[in-house]
């Protein structure tokens, strides 16, 4: 289970044991245990394994296929499908990231853009009000200081 996740997440970042070894502070022989399910690696090795890959640590416990393992975002990053925008310029939300990110029907969202991507975001607008709103304290604050 989690040795064929070390090996797909090795194969994928174009890494060899002897680099996952040096890299976690193991033997290469220690990998290659891992990666054939012989001994499972201590919690330590598997968070420094889950940041070499930037991926959460549950998620290197997971049962992943190799299309799964591929399909892996970042840590903290998550791809939820392609949407189309309407007529209206309507977008809807997939379920799985309106489920993750507890948005639902009445929710205001923010919407910010930048130029040079082109690229838009959505943030929940209670959210995005509470850190402007500390962004101001903070500013307030630092201002009194002076």
């Amino acid at each position: 289970m989690i040795g064929m996740t070390i090996r797909l997440l090795r194969k994928k970042h174009k890494m060899s044991q002897e680099e996952i070894a040096e890299r976690v502070h193991v033997s290469r022989q220690t990998v290659a245990k891992w990666e054939n399910d012989e001994v499972l690696p201590d919690i330590q090795k598997c968070k420094l394994l889950a940041d070499l890959f930037d991926i959460a640590l549950e998620q290197l416990a997971d049962d992943m296929s190799e299309k799964e393992v591929y399909q892996l975002a970042p840590k903290g990053k998550h791809f939820f499908g392609v949407v189309k925008v309407g007529e209206r310029g309507q977008v809807v939300i997939p379920k799985q990231a309106r489920d993750l990110y507890h948005i639902k029907a009445g929710d205001k969202l923010v919407v910010l853009g930048e130029d040079a991507t082109k690229g838009i975001a959505l943030l929940k607008s209670d959210h995005f009000l509470e850190f402007a709103d500390m962004i101001r304290h903070f500013e307030v604050a630092e201002g009194e200081l002076e």
